[in-house]
């Protein structure tokens, strides 16, 4: 059922003493911030990469419809193309849906990959294979771009240098077997709420700067006790997550970037009085004050049934504000060389449309779009049959879409971490960075 407030909706798919002094310990300064209690790490950040890089992803859980957003065939038989126009954009030779206006403006700020393909259609394991570069395996979770890039990156001006918004797509977006060390900071509530606030940034109640140094001096010393009395790695390394906490709750770089009030009346207008529209500001601003990538989670695009109505009423209005509003003013800032912005799904929707005027999962062919960080824009990679059923030239792969990413964000994809099993797994799982977008 889709939420018009929020605008998301589901899938089809269906201690010891010693912890509890921890906890303690932690609550006294207010720091909850979901996973760090089990943020138990063997290894550290990486230092900085060379280059300044950002990423947001935007992610449509559920499966987008290629036909119906960046691949349309306004020539195909009605029962493929649908009701919807296709429209000319501000790159000759290049259409899109009709109902994403304000994109069409802005294609010079992207590309689309037409001829992306997977042999997975289940939401589920499709989900991680699109989030990782990595097929889905029941014996180890591989990290999600996010973690890999957060490793790389490290920790800046004491914010998270990953940020996850609205949810984990079926559990999946976190630092899989590299540890709840890389895992997101996660951010839930509508964006769009006049009482929109971030957990975890501000202290409680009643607890100034003073008070909660004055209880970090405590925790330092019951800490140090217990260092003295264990030899347990993760004690050892648990104050590594407290300093990071304390250095977020008061951090006045994260204290300004989360609090979209600051923001003209009208630039909230343009990204759309929604979930996702201010979602995708945030990210902005998350961006800007150094995180080093955020996800946004837009779900809802299941459309087994009412395809037509659920997208151009809600979901491609909210796309296309929040999108398009996100590639102008990532360029007006003079962020966009430097912020890499992807959207895809975990795949597309079949061509032909089903007896609840629906579409199902279709994988064989999909599309992808990738605009800023570098990458060349206003171009398209490959395409589809006249039906979309397809690759019809350039098939792309999951892998190489990972290794576009990569290779955008200055990151070495052959480059190597280590499993808890002590295997050797590179970042990057057989894919190539496509020549078409990027050096």
């Amino acid at each position: 059922m889709l939420d018009i407030e929020t605008g998301y909706t589901k899938t089809c798919d269906g201690i010891t003493r010693r912890e509890v002094m921890r906890v303690g310990a932690l609550s006294a300064f207010g720091l909850t911030m979901p996973g760090l209690l089990k943020a138990f790490a063997e290894d550290k950040p990486a230092a900085k990469p060379k280059r300044e890089m950002a990423c947001i992803l935007l992610w449509m859980g559920g499966g987008p419809s290629q036909i119906d957003t960046f691949d349309p065939k306004p020539n195909a038989p009605q029962e493929v193309r649908g009701p919807f126009n296709a429209i000319p954009t501000n790159v000759a030779g290049i259409q899109i849906s009709e109902h994403l206006p304000n994109l069409a403006k802005q294609m010079d700020k992207f590309s689309i990959i037409r001829s992306v393909t997977s042999p997975d259609g289940n939401h589920e394991t499709a989900t991680h294979y699109l989030l990782t570069g990595y097929p889905f395996s029941p014996a180890i979770e591989y990290p999600a771009y996010g973690s890999v890039i957060a490793r790389e990156g490290g920790y800046q001006k004491g914010l998270p240098p990953y940020v996850l918004m609205h949810g984990l797509p079926f559990n999946h977006g976190y630092g899989g077997y590299m540890g709840a060390t890389y895992n997101p900071f996660m951010i839930g509530g509508d964006t769009n709420d006049p009482n929109f606030s971030v957990r975890d940034v501000v202290a409680p109640n009643g607890v100034d700067v003073v008070r909660m140094d004055r209880r970090r001096l405590l925790r330092d010393s019951l800490d140090n006790w217990q260092k003295g009395k264990e030899s347990n790695k993760a004690a050892q390394t648990m104050d590594e997550f407290t300093q990071r906490a304390y250095a977020l709750i008061t951090s006045p770089a994260a204290k300004k970037a989360f609090h979209l009030k600051d923001e003209p009346a009208k630039l909230r207008e343009d990204y759309g009085r929604n979930n996702f529209g201010q979602s995708c500001l945030l990210a902005r601003r998350l961006v800007e004050a150094g995180v080093r990538c955020v996800t946004i989670n837009m779900d809802g695009w299941d459309t087994h049934e009412n395809n037509f109505n659920a997208l151009k009423d809600h979901r491609l209005p909210y796309l296309d504000k929040g999108y398009a509003t996100l590639l102008r003013d990532l360029q007006e800032r003079g962020m966009l060389d430097s912020t890499l912005v992807v959207w895809m799904g975990e795949f597309g929707r079949t061509p032909v449309i089903n007896g609840a005027a629906g579409r199902d999962h279709w994988a064989q062919v999909f599309s992808v779009c990738m605009g800023g960080g570098g990458v060349k824009m206003g171009t398209v990679v490959g395409s589809s049959n006249d039906r979309s059923e397809t690759p019809k030239d350039r098939p792309v792969r999951v892998e190489d879409i990972a290794a576009t990413i990569y290779r955008a964000m200055g990151i070495d994809g052959e480059k190597e971490y280590m499993s808890p099993q002590e295997r050797p797994l590179k970042i990057n799982y057989d894919g190539t960075p496509l020549p078409e977008l990027i050096g």
